[in-house]
């Protein structure tokens, strides 16, 4: 297999000036402002500072030659990443195999799974490894009722899971194959982010607060609820909750040298967002929201409404986002700091420049590439590392 894996090279030398152009002609349509209404010099003022940057990144940008390597092959819908510290893998295939790649490239199944609600969008959902040996997993959990998300850890001993704990079960279950979420996000103090859907067809049960549909949850790394989380003392919450009023989140990332927590989750016909996650806040979903019912539609109050808080960034129409990091490496030193996010429905890697805690403009990289880019991880070495979804998925490399 490995003499097959060959270097896909994207925006050489010849198309350079051709994606330039392209750039700045669609860059518009990916430059979303969504500050709460202002009068009419700070929107004119707003407009004058949009156009500005728009123009300064067409000036600036230079669309650099990029490498992808292909690392793995013949994947079937894979979903969550682990880079190992001996340079292999561990990946989760959405319908329920959980894969070992070594650095030589050979593959070994692990046994021990429990057992997964694979239909729709469930099944092995994310993996994240802390400093201690424990492997975290998110996924779709069976029971009365149809389905929720879950989340556990166990120890990985020679190719098998053993020692396991469960850490999290999503209530109430839902019938149904859709929007279970689910990422994970580790901290260096010892808090596990699980972000959650509204599991599609209890989309109004993300505005209340005695379940975990369309939540975003903070556990310490042992399950257990910490004192300090926003909801602990409120009357018939749960006490786990950190925000609400999200619909379907399938990307969070720590943002380094801070306690940032930010993610992304699918809007439903248009109105994909990024978000800040501040404890305590509700986020809008469905009373707030920049898409609209399938097939056309208005949902809810609007786009905007009191105590909701607004996105820091929107696609409409809607990329499908997917899996995010925030770049620190020195492979490519121009993007530290920004914001990466694979798009499924896009079909493309978005960097996402910010300024402080502003998204102040998007680039879209690999555009060529024509795969769903579920995953995104930034390597040791500075390369990204992307898993692509399909039932032929795979794990790519990214380096200049």
């Amino acid at each position: 297999m490995q003499a097959r894996l060959q270097r896909e090279v994207y925006a050489p030398a010849r198309r350079r000036g051709l994606l330039f152009l392209t750039f700045c002609h669609l860059a518009p349509l990916y430059f979303s402002d969504v500050a709460p209404p202002a009068s009419p010099l700070s929107k004119r003022r707003s407009s004058l500072l949009r156009l500005l940057a728009l123009l300064l990144v067409c000036l600036v940008a230079q669309v650099r030659a990029l490498t992808l390597t292909p690392l793995v092959e013949g994947l079937n819908h894979p979903w969550g990443l682990v880079l190992l510290p001996d340079g292999g893998y561990l990946v989760g295939e959405r319908p329920g195999r959980l894969l070992h790649i070594d650095a030589a490239g050979k593959r070994h199944l692990i046994s021990g799974l429990p057992p997964l609600a694979a239909t729709g969008q469930g099944g092995l959902l994310d993996l994240a490894l802390d400093g201690e040996g424990w492997l975290y997993l998110s996924y779709s959990e069976p029971g009365d009722g149809g389905a929720g998300t879950a989340v556990a850890r166990a120890r990985l001993q020679k190719e098998a899971l053993i020692d396991w704990q469960l850490l999290f079960r999503q209530e109430p279950k839902v019938a149904g194959g859709a929007h279970f979420g689910s990422r994970l996000a580790l901290t260096e103090d010892g808090y596990l982010f699980i972000t959650l859907g509204d599991r599609y067809s209890e989309r109004e049960r993300a505005q209340t607060l005695d379940n975990h549909l369309g939540k975003t949850v903070r556990l310490h790394k042992d399950g257990r609820v910490p004192a300090d989380n926003p909801f602990v003392k409120t009357a018939g919450a749960l006490p786990e909750i950190w925000s609400l009023g999200h619909r379907n989140m399938q990307g969070a990332a720590l943002r380094p040298g801070s306690q940032q927590f930010w993610a992304h989750e699918h809007g439903p016909q248009g109105g994909d967002e990024v978000n800040l996650i501040l404890p305590g806040h509700n986020y809008g979903w469905p009373k707030v929201t920049f898409g609209e019912e399938y097939g056309g539609g208005k949902i809810g109050l609007g786009q905007s409404a009191p105590g909701m808080t607004p996105p820091r960034w929107i696609w409409v129409p809607s990329i499908a986002p997917s899996g995010m990091t925030f770049y620190q490496g020195e492979l490519f030193k121009e993007w530290r700091g920004d914001l990466l996010v694979g798009a499924l429905r896009g079909q493309a890697l978005l960097r996402l420049h910010l300024d402080g805690d502003k998204i102040v403009s998007a680039e879209r990289l690999l555009t060529d590439l024509g795969e769903r880019i579920r995953t995104v991880k930034e390597g040791p070495d500075g390369a990204l590392y992307l898993l692509t979804d399909s039932g032929q998925g795979r794990l790519l490399k990214l380096t200049p």
